[in-house]
């Protein structure tokens, strides 16, 4: 084949697509669902933005909402991947890339214990960083109580959560935890609710805060967490609070282990993968990277607004690298 994405998120759909138009034969893979990232959000979670901002090969995504939630996002996606018959192959995780531009060798293992070899010419990776927590390293915190994602709130019913973290995942783990009947604290090491958290959360949650309806601790950090209770420090002196679960929303990471395995330099101390910022082919010939990854832990540099338009320039520089080759 001429290229294989690794990822089938909506930049990995997206430079696929591209390829596609530009007559190259094309396989994405991925170690989950398509989409997966936007599959694992919050149940009830409404975007940022509005819908023409997520859309990717020309498709209308139509909604009859200001802004799409997540289910409408998913269906959208399905929809995509169907018009483009794509060809993705899911549930496939990526082993190991041998080989050189022009003639790569990726190996995969599927749910099934399977391994799968594809041969391709050029490769691009779209992985995103949504399912690399940031850990905290602390005592307890591998205990089957506590959760680095939040879906939804009805397990938690008439129960002690504390959340950590104080931005937008936070923030809304909280409020629909507290309106579900959870007893809710959160604690965070900074002085408040982050400044960039939704203009319609921030004053929902302060109130909250305000009222004693949820209990909040800033300039805060967990100490250890134990099967029935969490140790924090606070300004005031160390508390103990009675717990039952724990929502550690910390933040998210790309996976730079694999983009160094494939032999992509990364920069210190932002850890940017090394690529051309016209073409986003990496320092490794023939391997381009697209969406979230290229701005390393400033995550919140790229979205799916602006990571969707990588695969346009990527295929450019396809079509100029592999047509030549084949005139």
């Amino acid at each position: 084949m001429d290229l294989l994405v690794i990822g089938a998120g909506p930049t990995g759909m997206a430079s696929a697509i591209e390829a596609q138009r530009a007559g190259f034969s094309t396989v994405l893979v991925d170690k989950g669902c398509l989409v997966n990232s936007l599959f694992h959000y919050p149940a009830n979670m409404t975007f940022f933005t509005t819908p023409e901002l997520l859309e990717i090969g020309d498709i209308p995504f139509t909604t009859a909402n200001q802004k799409p939630n997540r289910q409408e996002a998913l269906e959208y996606y399905r929809n995509v991947a169907r018009h483009y018959e794509l060809d993705v192959r899911q549930y496939q995780q990526v082993l190991a890339v041998t080989g050189y531009d022009g003639s790569f060798r990726v190996t995969t293992r599927d749910r099934n214990d399977r391994e799968h070899e594809y041969e391709t010419r050029k490769i691009v990776v779209a992985t995103g960083y949504y399912d690399r927590p940031n850990y905290m390293g602390i005592p307890g915190e591998g205990l089957p109580k506590v959760m680095h994602y939040y879906r939804e709130p009805h397990p938690y019913f008439d129960m002690d959560v504390l959340v950590i973290g104080a931005k937008n995942s936070a923030s809304i783990a909280a409020l629909e935890l507290w309106r579900r009947g959870s007893r809710v604290t959160l604690a965070h090491r900074g002085p408040g609710i982050h400044q960039n958290v939704k203009y319609w959360i921030k004053p929902d949650i302060e109130n909250r805060i305000k009222n004693s309806e949820v209990t909040a601790f800033f300039n805060s950090t967990v100490l250890e967490i134990a099967p029935e209770s969490v140790r924090i420090a606070t300004p005031d002196g160390e508390r103990e609070l009675k717990n039952d679960f724990v929502f550690a929303l910390t933040g998210y990471h790309p996976d730079y282990e694999f983009l160094q395995s494939l032999g992509i330099e990364l920069t210190h101390p932002e850890m940017r993968p090394v690529c051309d910022p016209v073409t986003f082919e990496s320092n490794v010939p023939g391997i381009y990277v697209a969406g979230v990854i290229v701005s390393g832990s400033r995550t919140s540099e790229i979205f799916i607004e602006n990571g969707r338009f990588h695969g346009k320039q990527i295929a450019k520089d396809l079509v100029k690298r592999l047509n030549t080759v084949r005139a």
